[in-house]
């Protein structure tokens, strides 16, 4: 059922004129006189095969598509050593919201590109595609219904370099690049051992971090070696919750609060994390070619909270917690990965490369300081009631793995006059599983017999709630251990048609067992109209394969709904539940991606560029609504089970279902968008060299339409306004980034800001909160090549979120919820600082 609601989507965003005279300042040419000793450009590197390009050599500065740069010493100088973090300072396109209070979103964040989704982003290792998280994402944040890639996961201090590729390349790497890609390519040095140390914490006194990592490296046979890298790092949680203004949520005893008792009774902030990894990347030639390697071990353990129970709750126990409770939820990822392969060449011309890629991520959920109040109320058979109920419990746990196999061929022909044909063939075959594993049955229970027809009342004489408080436990029910494999064939080319005219094609087809196929083509152009000026442009079709997490996720508990224990479900794509709703099977998100820019480099050390571009989305798979019955018919008359005018009530009747919730391919989506990065250098006759980046992100993304697949469920239901600006203003329309690096032989100073642009949301009540700049600040000085120490700080004027205002927020700005929680672009833990000492040996 199409919705005719169609909007316009704005061919170029406007620019504020403070922020492009800001940019402009940064980057005038009277800097750039000559060209840095160093090298240190932000944003560009020499000879290698940059991601979005096979022909080896092509550097970033010559692709036909925005390529961004990243290497490790811009990441060690954010200050941040989280990967997610740090490129969030860096990078104005990626996204990574740090929610609060949503389960195990707190500690698997979701990493986003050009305001789209997580998994709308392909993230690769070392041009390999690297495995997606098993958690998924339902609860009333960024990513909602998704589950992208934890790229968390990859330690810091293995990383050599990032690139960003801003462009749709599903025809180039397969399924999910619709954002672009992200190619994080590992450290290869055998020449020395560099061991960090560091040590930071809030202004507030909170949130402190203690790290520490070695990299190594060492020379095997004749050209080969291996790079080991080993991490660890333990972060304090922060709590930005204020006391509360009223009592209307009946969190404290009425008299107390009266009398001035008015605790903080919620936490809100980052959790408590321990992340210890261990990373290995290698390579060593046998026969005409090599042997390589790489991949790693991750484990981090997490503590969260949910939503703070009042001591006259009817989910509290008094007898057990007469304050009230916090509930924890406390989560452990443990994350694998390996790849193995052997390339050669294969004549003068080629090369050929074979692989094969496993990885796997597992996220595991306890509830601590909760409890089961059914099963404390639950009736003994002598009389009276159990009084027993555990106060922790393993809640369950998800499963996500992933085997990939590739055959590559690339290589150059005879092509146009002196200028050769680069091609580029492959075949890929993966598998991805799904694995879900029930909890304790305490997590999940009401009572210890699960039978809702035995009468148990909680304090307050209402229906005793089931299940532990916090995050209730999956059942056996929605356990599932499933899965499905593709094959894809993919064929570029890339050549020079004249000198000036740059042309490339990729064509790729895949085929998967659980939806079909699909074939998708990318068209690039770019013209060198001077040696100082180029245009640039691209046209690709692209697409996103439903997640497996998405096709085997579901979640049930047992909620009080109208007096009436019903359950609350999400239902599996495959379920009765979703069949007898009407729901079809899941299908692939389809894209139109186009971009034109210019690249104006008119001196050696001087270069900017400006693209626009348009991402069209049609069958955006996405995380419905809850659907309810319907208490009255389309006939005006009260719902019966046998009034026919009302077929939601009527489908859910035999599941005793209250709520479903479910997958589906509901909405289209267009984003529009503008990127400029300009880069300059300049070498003082000190010997000192200053290099300034200014790099402005704008994005827009409207839903166009919204069609439920349901014959019986209307649009609005199935997608309404809460979740279109979640989608739509979610996320900032503005990133910037503006940074300068002063170096000489002993010092380095860091001057960074980033403007983060206001963002609105809907979910807990209306909440905006406007644009903000963030200063970050870092001053490093070298003892000797071999000791260095950087003292800095990030948001260092002490920046947050605007409050929530209470009015239009009510109840939750009045208990403590100052900030919100549903949109944090750059959370709200306010300033910070730390100390960095690097050794190499």
């Amino acid at each position: 059922m199409p919705n005719s609601r169609n909007k316009p989507s704005s061919a170029l965003l406007a620019l504020p004129i403070s922020t492009l005279a800001a940019s402009l300042l940064l980057a005038l040419p009277a800097f750039a006189q000559e060209t840095a000793a160093d090298g240190q450009a932000a944003k560009t590197l020499d000879a290698v095969r940059v991601t979005g390009s096979r022909v080896l050599g092509r550097t970033a500065e010559e692709t036909a598509a925005p390529v961004d740069i990243i290497g490790q010493e811009e990441l060690a100088n954010t200050g941040a050593m989280e990967v997610g973090q740090a490129l969030q300072l860096l990078e104005p396109s990626f996204n990574f919201s740090r929610t609060t209070v949503s389960d195990g979103t707190d500690i698997l964040r979701p990493a986003t590109l050009r305001a789209l989704g997580p998994d709308q982003v392909l993230v690769l290792v070392n041009g390999k595609r690297r495995h997606q998280q098993a958690l998924v994402n339902v609860q009333q944040t960024i990513a909602r219904g998704s589950a992208g890639t934890d790229i968390n996961a990859i330690p810091v201090s293995a990383i050599e370099r990032i690139e960003v590729l801003r462009d749709g390349a599903a025809a180039q790497y397969g399924s999910d690049a619709i954002a672009g890609v992200i190619n994080i390519i590992l450290k290869t040095q055998t020449d020395h051992t560099d061991v960090s140390l560091m040590a930071g914490e809030t202004y507030e006194g909170d949130g402190r971090v203690l790290h520490g990592s070695v990299n190594t490296g060492f020379a095997l046979g004749d050209g080969g070696f291996i790079n080991l890298t080993g991490e660890y790092r333990d972060r304090g949680e922060t709590n930005r919750a204020g006391k509360a203004t009223t009592n209307a949520l009946g969190w404290y005893d009425q008299a107390e609060f009266d009398a001035g008792r008015r605790d903080v009774k919620l936490h809100l902030g980052d959790a408590d994390a321990k992340d210890a990894y261990l990373w290995m990347n290698g390579e060593l030639p046998i026969g005409p070619g090599a042997l390589y390697w790489f991949g790693g071990l991750s484990k981090r353990e997490g503590e969260s909270f949910g939503f703070y129970r009042g001591p006259h709750d009817n989910r509290t126990i008094p007898d057990l917690y007469p304050d009230g409770f916090l509930p924890k939820i406390v989560t452990t990822v443990e994350d694998a990965s390996l790849a193995v392969g052997y390339r050669a060449d294969l004549g003068e011309n080629w090369e050929w490369d074979v692989s094969i890629n496993h990885g796997r991520n597992k996220f595991s959920f306890e509830e601590h300081n909760t409890a089961n109040v059914s099963w404390w109320y639950e009736p003994a058979p002598g009389g009276g009631i159990y009084g027993e109920t555990p106060t922790q419990a393993d809640t369950g746990t998800l499963r996500f793995e992933q085997t990939t196999f590739n055959l590559d061929l690339s290589g150059d022909v005879d092509g146009f006059g002196d200028n050769p044909l680069y091609l580029a063939a492959g075949f890929e075959w993966r598998e991805d599983r799904y694995i879900m594993e029930a909890g304790d049955p305490v997590s999940y229970t009401y009572g210890r017999t699960n039978d809702p027809s035995i009468p148990i009342f909680g304090q307050t004489g209402d229906p005793a709630p089931s299940g532990t408080q916090g995050f209730p436990g999956f059942t056996p029910a929605t356990e599932v251990d499933d899965g499905r494999h593709s094959m894809a064939v993919y064929f570029d080319a890339e050549t020079n048609l004249t000198e000036k005219l740059l042309v490339g094609a990729a064509v790729r087809f895949e085929d998967y067992s659980d939806f079909g196929n699909t074939t998708k083509g990318k068209l690039s152009l770019r013209y060198d109209a001077s040696e100082v000026f180029a245009f640039r442009g691209t046209i690709a079709s692209g697409f996103r394969a439903p997640g497996v997490q998405q096709e085997f996720f579901s979640q049930v508990s047992t909620n009080l709904n109208n007096g009436v224990l019903t359950e609350v479900l999400t239902a599996r794509n495959d379920s009765d539940v979703a069949r007898a709703l009407g729901i079809p099977a899941l299908k692939e998100e389809t894209s139109l991606s186009k971009s034109f820019g210019i690249v104006f480099k008119p001196i050696e050390n001087f270069s900017i560029t400006a693209d626009i571009f348009r991402i069209d989305i049609e069958d955006r798979l996405v995380y419905s609504e809850g659907i309810t019955p319907e208490t009255i018919g389309t006939d005006g008359l009260p719902c019966t089970p046998t009034n026919s005018n009302c077929p939601i009530a009527a489908a859910l009747a035999p599941f005793r279902a209250g709520v479903v919730q479910f997958f589906t391919n509901a909405i289209d989506t267009s984003t529009t968008g503008l990127d400029i990065v300009a880069n300059a250098q300049h070498k003082f006759a000190s010997g000192s060299n200053l290099n300034l980046t200014a790099l402005l992100h704008f994005n827009k993304t409207e839903v166009t339409d919204v069609h439920s697949e349901s014959p019986i469920i209307p649009e609005s239901s199935i997608f309404g306004i809460v979740q279109e600006t979640l989608i739509e203003q979610g996320q900032p329309r503005e990133h910037h980034v503006l940074q300068g690096i002063w170096s000489n032989d002993k010092w380095e100073v860091t001057v960074r800001e980033n403007y983060f642009g206001e963002v609105a949301g809907l979910g807990f009540g209306p909440y905006e909160g406007d644009g903000k700049w963030l200063a970050d600040l870092a001053v490093a000085y070298k003892f000797s090549d071999k000791i260095k120490l950087t003292v800095g700080g990030n948001n260092i004027f002490d920046v947050y979120p605007d409050k929530w205002d209470p009015d239009v927020g009510f109840p939750f700005p009045q208990a403590g919820f100052t900030y919100g929680w549903e949109t944090m672009p750059f959370g709200m833990n306010g300033g910070s600082y730390y100390a960095r000492l690097d050794f190499r040996f």
